[in-house]
């Protein structure tokens, strides 16, 4: 590739006729943070300061459990396999901690499977504490693992300091971060999810019942997590099925446990009844093409994964508009299935769903006169910007 050619960000439009609400007409949360999504598209129905950092609390929980799932479903770990409780976690995560607790004892050993449901169902500090002692020798250690996850996993606006959630300023979380770990944990782990939705779990004769006031209370909830924070407030990630539809919730910065309770549940209803959907594009169907430098052809076609949907409020007339977005153009040659760009949908100013595209098909390095005409125009277009940028 030619030293002086320059990739910019580039941007093809698409044109959509379809219109509906974006902000959700009629309704507005109390909840400082809020995020609504449709787990299948991805596609956002509700958002407010969804990128917002706020203190991440318990809800970190969710975090070690991605990791623990992780390494049993790669075979490191078996729910029978057994950790030791130290003196460090009973004492730092025990119930003479005033926190959440499975009430372990100290020096035993516990099953990784009751560990899981001390931590997800009891919101156990004491089970948080020995799984991540167990896997990576220390909370700290455990931590580093955490952080690195999360950027495997595009949570690039949140930080953990360690595996149970205390209060510290450095342990911080958005609401988009946190729906798009739920989203991952669903549908990674289907033998694993289970364990949100388990109502109550008894140890040491010490029956506790799960946190999570979606359970029971809106139909089809089974998951995910609840946090609170002295300066945070108290926080929730959910999820609900109903008619074949699953929504994610998150509310965070609510003053009490019940309103954090009432104003996910009134989320989710209102997502439920209020949007109807509308299919963009197949999977596998062209949405549009990217250009090509160099190449045989000079653009490549872009095809999406899955079905690509939106969410419409009924009566809604909020224009929807669309953008092809990739850093370009491609430099040949160009390798086929290569995921190389993002469609984004906007109502009105919203951000309603952002979906990765690929390549259709390789497109080869074109011939010396080809590579040499496309040269020639991309040095006159940076003359234009050039002289563009000093007017």
């Amino acid at each position: 590739m030619p030293a002086r050619l320059k990739f910019i960000f580039m941007a093809v439009a698409l044109t959509l006729t379809l219109s509906g609400g974006a902000r959700g007409e009629g309704f507005q949360s109390a909840a400082p943070q809020a995020l609504l999504v449709d787990y299948e598209s991805g596609a956002t129905l509700y958002e407010k300061n969804a990128d917002a950092q706020f203190p991440a609390s318990a809800l970190v929980k969710l975090m070690t459990a991605e990791l623990v799932f992780r390494e049993l479903k790669e075979g490191r770990l078996h729910l029978d396999d057994t950790f030791h409780v130290s003196e460090h976690a009973w004492r730092t995560g025990g119930a003479h901690a005033h926190a959440t607790a499975s009430f372990l004892d100290v020096n035993s050993n516990v099953r990784v499977e009751d560990l899981l449901r001390g931590l997800i169902v009891q919101s156990g500090n004491d089970a948080a504490i020995v799984l991540a002692e167990g896997m990576a020798g220390s909370e700290e250690a455990f931590a580093d693992r955490m952080n690195k996850r999360a950027a495997e996993l595009g949570l690039a606006h949140s930080n953990f300091v360690d595996p149970w959630g205390r209060d510290d300023p450095a342990q911080k979380t958005t609401a988009r971060d946190m729906a798009r770990l739920a989203a991952y944990v669903i549908r990674e782990y289907p033998d694993d999810y289970h364990y949100f939705g388990e109502k109550e779990f008894t140890w040491n004769k010490i029956r506790q019942l799960n946190r999570n006031p979606l359970l029971g209370a809106e139909p089809g909830a089974d998951g995910l997590k609840t946090g609170e924070a002295p300066e945070g407030g108290f926080s929730l990630i959910g999820s609900a099925l109903q008619d074949g539809q699953r929504l994610i919730v998150v509310v965070a910065g609510l003053k009490t446990a019940p309103e954090r309770g009432e104003e996910a549940r009134k989320l989710l209803e209102w997502g439920f009844h209020s949007f109807e959907p509308r299919l963009l594009f197949q999977p596998g169907e062209i949405v549009g093409t990217a250009s090509v430098f160099g190449g045989a052809a000079s653009e490549v076609p872009l095809t999406c994964d899955g079905p690509i949907k939106v969410f419409l409020t009924r009566g809604g007339q909020e224009r929807l508009t669309a953008k092809i977005v990739y850093r370009g153009p491609l430099a040949a040659p160009v390798a086929a299935d290569a995921e190389v760009a993002t469609l984004r949908v906007w109502r009105g100013e919203t951000l309603a769903l952002e979906a990765p595209l690929r390549t259709q098909k390789a497109i080869p390095l074109g011939g010396l006169g080809k590579r040499a005409f496309d040269a020639g125009v991309e040095f006159a277009t940076n003359l234009i910007r050039g002289a563009l940028a000093k007017n």
